[in-house]
C-alpha cells in the first residue's frame, strides 16, 4: 500500500469513529488553564460527509484566528444522541436538519441555527471494479438481475442521512430488495466511502463531497444520482447550550463568502441565505 492511500484510508477510518461521551467529557477539560475563552478550541461534532471540506475550512479559520476546532467526524444520528446524553459539544454539523430540530425541541441549542448546504449522492466504483456506475443504476441493476453483483457500500440508513438517501435512491429505481443481501454498512458515510474505494466492495453509494476529494477522486470514477431520487439532504448547523465564544466565531466564518465557496467546490448545493 502506498503512503498517499495508506493516509488516505487511515483519515476515513478515523473518521467513521465516534467519540465516547465520558472521553468527550475528559477532552472538554483539558483546555489550559487562564486561556481566553474567547480563544479556546471549540470542541465540533460534524457530518462525515464534510471530512475533506470542513477540514480545508477549519486550517483558514485557524490561520486567519488562531483557533483550531477540534472536530470530530461521524453520523448525524449517532452525534445527536451524544448530545441528548451530555457530550460537551458546542457546535453541531448535521447532514439532516431534522436533528437539529430535535434538539432544539429538547431546548439544547441556540436557536434553530443555519441551513449551511444541500448534499448530493453518487454512485461509486473503483478502478477495476466490474461495477459501471450510471445515474439510474442500470448497471448495477443488471449485475443484480443475473447474479454477478458483488457487494455494495453505504452508509447504515438507521442513524446515517446519507444512508437513507442511499436506500431512498434505490427504491426509487426498484432495486431496493435486490441489493439487500450485498450491503455493506458503514457506520457513516466515510466509512461506506473507505469501503466502497478499497477493494471491500464492487462500489458504493457516498457522498459527492466525498467523490471529489482528490485522495478518492484518483482511485474511481463515479456517476452523480439525480436528487429528484431520494429527500433533499438539508444539512443544518446549530451552536449548543454550551458553545464557548470562539464556538460562535466559527459558526459565523462557516458563513462567510469564503467558506462557502469551499463548500461549493466540494459539490454541495448552497442555501441563497
Amino acid at each position: 500500500m502506498t503512503r498517499r492511500r495508506f493516509e488516505f484510508a487511515h483519515r476515513l477510518a478515523c473518521a467513521a469513529l465516534s467519540i465516547a461521551v465520558a472521553s468527550l467529557a475528559q477532552c472538554s477539560a483539558q483546555a489550559q488553564p487562564g486561556t481566553p475563552a474567547s480563544t479556546t478550541p471549540p470542541l465540533v461534532a460534524a457530518a462525515s460527509d464534510l471530512q475533506f471540506a470542513l477540514d480545508e475550512i477549519v486550517a483558514n479559520f485557524r490561520r486567519d484566528t488562531g483557533i483550531a476546532p477540534r472536530v470530530t467526524y461521524g453520523s448525524s444520528g449517532n452525534f445527536t444522541r451524544q448530545i441528548e446524553q451530555g457530550a460537551p459539544f458546542e457546535l453541531f454539523l448535521s447532514a439532516d436538519e431534522a436533528y437539529v430540530d430535535r434538539l432544539a425541541a429538547r431546548g439544547l441549542t441556540r436557536g434553530d441555527g443555519a441551513l449551511y448546504a444541500i448534499g448530493r449522492i453518487v454512485l461509486f466504483a473503483p478502478h477495476g471494479s466490474p461495477l459501471e456506475p450510471d445515474p439510474g443504476l442500470e448497471n448495477l441493476a443488471a449485475r443484480l438481475a443475473s447474479g454477478e453483483s458483488g457487494r455494495l457500500a453505504i452508509a447504515n440508513p438507521e442513524h446515517a442521512p446519507y444512508g437513507r438517501a442511499a436506500e431512498q435512491a434505490m427504491r426509487s429505481l426498484g432495486v431496493w430488495d435486490a441489493v439487500q443481501p450485498k450491503l455493506l454498512l458503514g457506520e457513516n458515510v466515510a466509512q461506506a466511502a473507505q469501503f466502497a474505494s478499497s477493494g471491500n466492495a464492487d462500489g458504493g453509494i457516498i457522498a459527492y463531497s466525498l467523490a471529489l476529494a482528490p485522495a478518492l477522486r484518483e482511485r474511481g470514477r463515479f456517476a452523480l444520482l439525480p436528487e429528484t431520487l431520494h429527500a433533499p439532504l438539508r444539512q443544518r448547523m446549530v451552536l449548543l447550550k454550551r458553545a464557548s465564544p470562539a464556538a460562535a466565531r466559527f459558526y459565523d466564518y462557516l458563513r462567510s463568502p469564503a467558506s462557502r465557496a469551499i463548500l461549493t467546490e466540494y459539490g454541495f448545493v448552497l442555501p441563497e441565505n
